[in-house]
């Protein structure tokens, strides 16, 4: 993941806060390895405290689209139950608050860590 595309996703969860944040991750995977090249606003997305989401059935057929992110307005950058119910694509972005390379994670759809690197 590049530290630009990085960051336009953690200036979107500030200027969000203190509600979640939700975008689509845009990219490629080959084999175990995910290649993130951008992050996307869903069509129709709705931000809250708590919670974010957005329509699936409104998702355009693009398969490019590998995972989503989302931000929590908390320190834990954990999964709930809620995000692995929800888990879309191959890997799961978490940015915790207050928002910054320190407090990203990303995630599997069993919600283990992965690493990711910045680049």
């Amino acid at each position: 993941m590049g530290r630009d595309v990085l960051e336009t996703f953690l200036e979107l969860c500030r200027e969000v806060f203190p509600r979640e944040n939700i975008m689509l991750i845009r990219g490629k995977v080959k084999g175990d390895r995910a290649e993130v090249n951008e992050f996307l606003i869903p069509p129709f997305s709705t931000y809250g405290e708590g919670f974010s989401s957005f329509p699936t059935h409104m998702m355009p057929f693009d398969l490019s689209i590998i995972g989503i992110a989302h931000s929590h307005p908390s320190d834990n950058n954990n999964p709930s139950d809620e995000d692995l119910n929800n888990f879309y694509g191959r890997l799961m972005v978490i940015a915790a608050y207050p928002y910054n390379a320190k407090t990203v994670a990303a995630y599997n759809s069993k919600g283990i860590k992965i690493e990711f690197t910045v680049v």
